[in-house]
């Protein structure tokens, strides 16, 4: 059984850093593409950024090139996502995700709660 369990959200003011962290487990790490996810109040869940399994290239949303940088460290079983230059329009809460190519995105974690107050 996959389990994948965020880590690292909280609150903090426009302009500064968190990162997450997913630990995952139940799977062969190395073979999934991981990525994370977001969903802000009212609003529908949105791709933040990926990054695959085999050459470990990453891939972001618009939104957040240049701000954020996703990683991985196959040897722990966990994907990171640094987060810097924080924006109010970047809270929600940001989901880890696990696919593991040609199949979609099945496999989800519970969540972390990001707030950024101006």
């Amino acid at each position: 059984q996959v389990q994948l369990v965020e880590s690292g959200g909280g609150l903090v003011q426009a302009g500064g850093s968190l990162r997450l962290s997913c630990a995952a487990s139940g799977l062969t790490f190395s073979t999934y593409t991981m990525g994370w996810f977001r969903q802000a109040p009212g609003k529908e869940r949105v791709f933040v950024a990926t990054i695959s399994w085999n050459d470990g290239y990453p891939t972001y949303a618009d939104s957040v090139k240049g701000r954020f940088t996703i990683s991985r460290d196959n040897a722990k079983n966990t994907v990171y996502l640094q987060m810097n230059s924080l924006k109010p329009d970047d809270t929600a809460v940001y989901t880890c995700a696990a696919r593991r190519p040609p199949a979609r995105w099945s496999n989800w974690g519970q969540g972390t709660q990001v707030t950024v107050s101006s």
